[in-house]
């Protein structure tokens, strides 16, 4: 039984390509549709259990009267039909409503609503451009994608709830009353006056303070997750102190709307109090003064005090449901500024896969500048021939890893076009782009798995014996062989810690490099491939990436000038523009750039004068 209704909703819908609206009601609108008609059940059954409740109540009511004036000798005779109703609707027909609105709620809809918005919220986060995550911190966006999620079920349930109770108690208690006595009933809309005008003064500022929370929530765990996340470079510059003083800031911005929020539920409950104390003492004095007028009779009076004592419950229920509602809608709204932004980096609607065939990559008049007035990659030309291996040569700032992000498009060319085997990389799949390219780049960061996901990550069909061969080639197998991790997996079932921490850079490099023979793509991609390796690991791997390069175009970028010496052509880029081309010889013949990098580099950075000063 509980198996069927938990499988009513999918948590996992597949992807419909659409962008969530920049609306309230349209946003949780998108994210809510499959679980609408499931919430439109529990409403009826909601309202259905209200009525009998309501129901109930008259019947006791019915019941004191017929106790007052019934003889005891025919009081079954007389009303035991009534009695074996309301007796089957108390065993029989409350518990199975009951059980009925608890599987909807619980089994259907609690965990799987907020699954399915997480899910479908962090399909868009993983579809983001990388200038997204390089402008938030990863734990604000993992914090708004959860939060936002349980913040979007809690504010639809709480809006049917409260719907449904407002409509049958309201009314049923409205009608009830009037029934009694019409002055009762213009008591009742007094006091409802007065309910609905308190809400209407405080739940409006408690949304806008409930979104400065869920921001303040999200900024504090943001800078708590940053501080973990590098708690290397914490403690190796001794700034415990600093962090534990940047976290605070948050946590008082935090603070400050918490204390904000209690003040006003506490007002908020003292008013509430004072009405509700007012309605029972008015309803109450007028039902006795009825009994006295003999218009009113003891069942009647039990009814009036009855429903004031469970509206004052259910006032304050509705209340705080409503005050959770505002707050969970500045939730909603405060992420909903994070997941409605655009995607900066789409494919085209009949974009195709990348065929590369050869390997041929073209740079036509490539212009790129971060969208700022500032020059960084300015009519950029360059052909690189297949199987061709070429480095990038420049000083820090010139455009050299630059141009590697747009080959794998993540950034878009603000004019001209690069080319792969002639195929435009903008009207391609950016998947099947980035499939097609292996890079290995400088800092290199692991997925806290094993090390046999980290390097299954460049081919995850592979088996064992590729994964083991692709770490031989690497000459990573040897300290892999002796991993040992807290829970006592060894080797390529070794978890490697946040960032692959548990291993050293060059360690953490040669994983990476087996990822990427494993891969095996056409083109390939060095960004200072081996600048975390010893000299003994790096000419071991230097002769083995040689082989990986063999029939692959290969762009490599390299400050150390030695490591890129022998490619095919260096290209030295100045300020975003190509200013000199050829092989290594060459361009130290020529005396330019490259021949004042590579003299400095050889010769040392130390100026002889200024050591001879130094030894003085």
């Amino acid at each position: 039984m509980f198996s069927f209704f938990e499988k009513l909703i999918s948590p996992y819908p597949p992807d419909d390509g659409t962008t969530p609206p920049k609306r309230l009601l349209p946003f949780v609108y998108y994210y809510s549709r499959p679980v609408l008609p499931y919430l439109a059940v529990m409403a009826c059954l909601t309202g259905f259990m209200s009525v009998l409740e309501i129901g109930f109540i008259r019947f006791t009511g019915n019941l004191v009267d017929w106790l007052a004036h019934t003889d005891k000798a025919a009081f079954f005779a007389t009303h035991g039909g009534e009695l074996w109703f309301w007796g089957a609707v108390v065993l029989l027909l409350f518990p199975a409503v009951s059980l009925l609105g608890g599987l909807f709620q619980f089994q259907t809809t609690f965990g799987a609503y907020p699954m399915l918005v997480r899910w479908r919220a962090h399909r868009r986060m993983l579809g983001q451009s990388l200038s997204f995550f390089n402008d938030e911190f990863a734990g604000r966006v993992s914090q708004k994608v959860m939060q936002t999620a349980l913040a979007v079920r809690d504010s639809v349930t709480r809006i049917v709830d409260v719907g449904v109770y407002i409509v049958t108690y309201f009314i049923g208690t409205a009608l009830l009353l009037a029934h009694s006595d019409i002055w009762m009933l213009a008591v009742l809309l007094v006091w409802l006056a007065g309910y609905v005008g308190l809400i209407a003064a405080y739940l409006p500022r408690l949304g806008k303070v409930g979104e400065q929370q869920a921001d303040a929530r999200a900024q504090m765990t943001g800078r708590i997750v940053d501080s973990y996340t590098n708690i290397q470079t914490v403690k190796l510059f001794a700034h415990s102190s600093r962090e534990q003083t940047y976290a605070r800031e948050a946590m008082d911005e935090f603070l400050v709307t918490v204390n904000r929020q209690a003040r006003m539920f506490t007002q908020l409950g003292f008013i509430l109090n004072v009405l509700n104390s007012l309605l029972l003492a008015a309803v109450t004095g007028l039902a006795l003064y009825g009994w006295a007028q003999s218009f009113m009779t003891i069942g009647a009076i039990t009814v009036a005090i009855s429903l004031v004592m469970r509206l004052r419950t259910m006032s304050n229920w509705i209340l705080w449901e409503v005050a959770g509602l505002f707050e969970s809608i500045g939730t909603v709204e405060d992420g909903m500024g994070m997941l409605t932004k655009p995607v900066s980096i789409l494919d085209r609607d009949a974009a195709a896969e990348l065929a590369v065939p050869k390997g041929e990559i073209v740079f036509d008049h490539a212009r790129f500048h971060y969208g700022h007035a500032t020059r960084v990659i300015e009519d950029f030309s360059l052909k690189v021939a297949p199987g061709e291996k070429i480095g990038l040569v420049g000083r820090s700032g010139a455009g050299k890893s630059t141009l590697v992000n747009l080959l794998l498009r993540f950034y878009d060319l603000e004019g001209g076009q690069i080319r792969i085997d002639g195929q435009d990389i903008a009207t391609v799949t950016q998947e099947s782009l980035r499939r097609q390219i292996g890079m290995v780049t400088q800092d290199t960061s692991l997925l806290h798995r094993s090390v046999r996901d980290n390097i299954a990550y460049g081919r995850p069909e592979a088996t064992d014996a590729e994964i083991v061969e692709a770490a031989r080639l690497a000459r990573a197998d040897e300290f892999i062989q002796n991993l040992v991790d807290p829970k006592q997996r060894t080797a390529y079932d070794a978890h490697v810690g946040e960032r692959g921490v548990k291993l050293s850079g060059g360690q953490r490099q040669r994983v990476a490099i087996a990822r990427i023979f494993l891969k095996n793509a056409p083109i390939l991609v060095l960004d200072e491939a081996t600048s975390a390796l010893d000299s003994e690991i790096e000419a071991a791997i230097q002769e083995t990436l040689y082989g990986l390069m063999a029939g692959k175009t290969v762009i490599a970028i390299a400050h150390r000038l030695s490591t890129i010496a022998a490619m095919d052509r260096l290209v030295v880029l100045d300020k975003g523009r190509v200013v000199e081309v050829g092989r290594h010889d060459e361009l130290l013949r020529q005396k330019g750039l490259y021949a004042q990098l590579w003299s400095r580099q050889s010769g040392g950075f130390l100026i002889p004068e200024a050591v001879g000063e130094a030894a003085e």
